[in-house]
């Protein structure tokens, strides 16, 4: 099964293609991807592409990659500005779901699938809840990144960003992760091929 988790019924998020444990397991979960009628990729991982495999093996799953480093830095708003758009506008269509991946599935894809979230009218903490309830592993660590570009983008009034920006805070104290864990865990399934268990 293909690790990733479905936050909506259109919007996923969740980690890579297996391509350390070889093309057959890739092509199985780009199999899975397709099952689940997912039509876009938004791959936010800027140390790898899988978007010659996708065009070769699923033509009908478009790509976009959207890379940026997961070195807790402040995401730019160009990142957020391209995979959002991306995905409002795959989410326009009438079918097809959106899948926002980074490498492991905890930073970039669950982040940026918050992003999206937002921009489709959730409030921050609806969304964090949402992320964190169908992917366990979710830090979604560049969640204030996120929320400050959507409310520049939305054009929100100075109490409201006060307002939203202490709710994400508020969030990620009373939820804390142990990322370490996670990240080793992570490894620990992609040297065995076993799923991970949260």
């Amino acid at each position: 099964m293909a690790n990733i988790s479905r936050v909506t019924d259109r919007i996923w998020t969740g980690g890579d293609l297996p391509y350390q444990r070889g093309p057959a397991a890739m092509l199985a979960d780009l199999a899975d991807l397709e099952a689940a009628g997912i039509g876009v990729i938004i791959d936010n991982r800027l140390e790898c592409s899988d978007e010659d495999f996708v065009q070769r093996h699923a033509p009908g799953i478009a790509y976009v990659w959207n890379g940026q480093d997961d070195g807790g830095q402040a995401m730019p708003d160009g990142w957020f500005d391209n995979g959002v758009g991306a995905a409002l506008s795959a989410l326009a269509e009438p079918a097809g779901g959106v899948l926002a991946h980074c490498h492991m599935g905890v930073n970039r894809g669950p982040s940026m699938a918050f992003a999206i979230l937002l921009a489709s009218g959730w409030s921050p903490v609806e969304a964090l809840d949402a992320i964190r309830a169908a992917r366990p592993i979710a830090a979604i660590a560049y969640a204030g990144d996120a929320v400050d570009w959507w409310l520049r983008v939305s054009g929100a009034r100075e109490a409201v960003v006060r307002r939203e920006r202490a709710a994400v805070q508020a969030w990620q104290r009373t939820h804390p992760l142990d990322v370490v864990r996670i990240i080793r865990g992570v490894r620990a399934s992609e040297s065995s091929g076993r799923p991970l268990s949260a």
